[in-house]
């Protein structure tokens, strides 16, 4: 029998739960037990006034900011309507379903404010970082860096070519906020001081992003995010947004381990990446600072016309020369000097040199230097620790190494296309850490609701 057409009536009292309605397995669940806001209003105290109406509750934005990119919700209006209609966000949010929800505008305002001031979601970030150490998700012991490239709210046509850019013409008084935040990190060794090439084109809405075909296509403006990551259980431990060139990229990563060094003393007994990380000075830090770099050499001794490379020649330490294939020396030095405060310290790129009969009487010039006197050979202030490198690439670890140095890779694919933080809403390098900052949180979060999901509650009947 066909029963009655069902209609909606309006009821007086509802006996309504929405804890009943959000499923055991949903990930929210999983993700709530392990975001810890209950600091976050002594956190901001200083930075809202005494007086004038009630503002809005910063954990119920912090929240909101965390479905979205969680869910992949990039739109703050759509993510406003989102969480409108959907009783798993709301229950997030800690909404009842009578509770209105915050205005999107509301969000741009505490952003590009107290939020920013604040420093809160670096805060938010570094809280969820050592939630994963406590967890034991992270031992330190070995880390794998890199950078990847996210567009920048900017496009061409509102662009002006590096020879008709003048930025003493900026009046920073009437410039916009992401020009504004231009013209302060000019001096920053992450943006405008991390090198002196000016970039083709520059963007009029967004200067500081850097114009870059580095995908080996068309060209675009871009920020580039830098993680470095704990092996173990692939976590976030810091993140740093910086321009898209690589002079900045490998400066993020001393940024990033002296401060988890400063923060959650952690010392690493390997750093994993690739040869863009691969330079002498770098090398030398990480070397220094008793870190083992497990990164192929960014070498250029290496020559195409079949003769022998310096890395033919054998480096003798204690006498400070080289010895080539045929057993001659090549020194630095062959002055005897009696006052030895006279002689040259040798420090930077040092050369050496073979005698020049030696080399018109060896059978092997020819392999040599077949269309110089004699050969030469030139010796970086880093090459120590260069060889350290080498060394270790000769090891059964750095052939896992490289093998752990594709998580990273796996993240930057899940921030683009689970995230969906293939292009940036927010202008300024501001903007652009802030949304590196809730992105890695937002997947730090969900490799803890992976890893330790929600206990599953039967439900009664």
């Amino acid at each position: 029998m066909m029963g009655p057409k069902q209609e909606a009536q309006a009821a007086l009292f509802y006996e309504f739960s929405l804890d009943d309605h959000v499923p055991q397995d949903h990930l929210l669940r999983s993700i709530d037990r392990f975001v810890d806001l209950s600091d976050i209003r002594q956190y901001l105290a200083e930075f809202y006034s005494y007086t004038g109406r009630p503002s809005i509750d910063p954990e119920l934005l912090i929240r909101m900011l965390l479905v979205g990119y969680c869910s992949g919700i990039r739109s703050e209006r759509r993510l406003c309507e989102e969480v409108h209609l959907n009783l798993a966000y709301r229950w997030f949010c800690r909404l009842d379903l009578s509770d209105p929800v915050p205005n999107h505008s509301t969000f741009s305002k505490n952003r590009h404010g107290r939020f920013r001031e604040s420093k809160l979601l670096r805060h938010l970030f570094e809280k969820t970082v050592a939630r994963c150490i406590a967890d034991g998700l992270v031992s330190g012991q070995r880390l794998a860096a890199d950078a990847s490239l996210i567009e920048a709210d900017a496009n061409k046509q509102n662009s002006t070519p590096k020879e008709d850019w003048d930025r003493s013409a900026i009046d920073p008084n009437d410039a916009p906020r992401a020009v504004k935040e231009y013209l302060d990190v000019l001096d920053n060794a992450a943006f405008g001081a991390a090198s002196e090439v000016e970039p083709k084109f520059t963007s009029h809405s967004d200067p500081a992003s850097q114009w870059t075909a580095a995908r080996k296509g068309p060209a675009f403006f871009s920020y580039s995010t830098n993680y470095l990551i704990d092996t173990d259980h692939s976590v976030i431990v810091d993140v740093e947004g910086t321009r898209s060139i690589r002079q900045a990229e490998v400066g993020s990563v001393r940024t990033m381990l002296d401060r988890i060094k400063d923060l959650y003393d952690i010392d690493p007994e390997r750093l994993i990446a690739d040869s863009a990380y691969g330079s002498g000075p770098m090398l030398g830090w990480l070397v220094d600072r008793d870190i083992n770099p497990h990164i192929p050499v960014l070498d250029k001794a290496g020559r195409t016309d079949g003769t022998w490379s310096r890395t033919d020649f054998e480096w003798d330490a204690e006498n400070n020369q080289y010895i080539c294939p045929e057993g001659e020396p090549l020194k630095q030095f062959r002055r005897n000097y009696s006052d030895p405060n006279r002689k040259p310290t040798g420090k930077g790129v040092a050369k050496y040199q073979a005698l020049k009969h030696t080399c018109q009487a060896c059978p092997s010039k020819m392999k040599c230097c077949p269309k110089a006197d004699a050969r030469k050979i030139t010796r970086e202030e880093h090459e120590d620790a260069r060889q350290v490198a080498r060394d270790i690439a000769k090891t059964k670890q750095y052939v896992v190494s490289m093998r752990l140095r594709k998580k990273v890779e796996m993240l930057f694919a899940h921030l683009k296309r689970i995230l969906g933080l293939g292009r940036l809403r927010l202008r300024g390098p501001n903007g652009a850490n802030d949304e590196f900052l809730l992105a890695a949180t937002a997947q730090n979060l969900r490799k803890l609701a992976k890893i330790f999901p929600a206990p599953q509650q039967t439900r009664k009947a």
